[in-house]
């Protein structure tokens, strides 16, 4: 089984938790606690949950966690919704750019996955992901 930290997906992942970091590093210190740290938990939760849902051996169970990735995307694209319009004058161009890649890439693997657990169901096993 291939490592979650060999995943395209995953790699830029962690690019954009790097990313929401710099740009809520420029709002203002109000908002310390405010949008700026829900944007960090739902950033950071994308390439964590691909993780964790990676270690699990039960291809449903990894399915799940890829879905509350793509969940954790959906949060964070709102929350850049309402920070642009808080915070107008920021740059959000390259993070907008690599959430969206990653919500297409999360979309495709959850795609592909799920082909392979219907291979599987119509084979009569779905247990292990590999």
């Amino acid at each position: 089984m291939q490592s979650y930290k060999e995943l395209i997906v995953w790699k830029k992942s962690i690019d954009l938790v790097e990313e929401i970091y710099k740009l809520t590093n420029q709002f203002p210190k109000e908002d310390m606690y405010g949008l700026s740290i829900q944007m960090r938990r739902a950033a950071v939760s994308v390439p964590s949950n691909i993780a964790e849902g990676s270690r699990r051996k039960d291809l449903p169970e990894y399915l799940q966690f890829l879905r509350f990735s793509d969940a954790s995307s959906a949060e964070l694209e709102t929350q850049l919704i309402i920070a642009k319009r808080i915070y107008p004058l920021l740059n959000y161009k390259r993070t907008e750019a690599l959430l969206e890649e990653i919500q297409k890439m999360l979309n495709v693997l959850l795609q592909k996955l799920r082909e392979k657990q219907a291979l599987g169901a119509a084979k009569g096993y779905n247990k292990e992901c590999s």
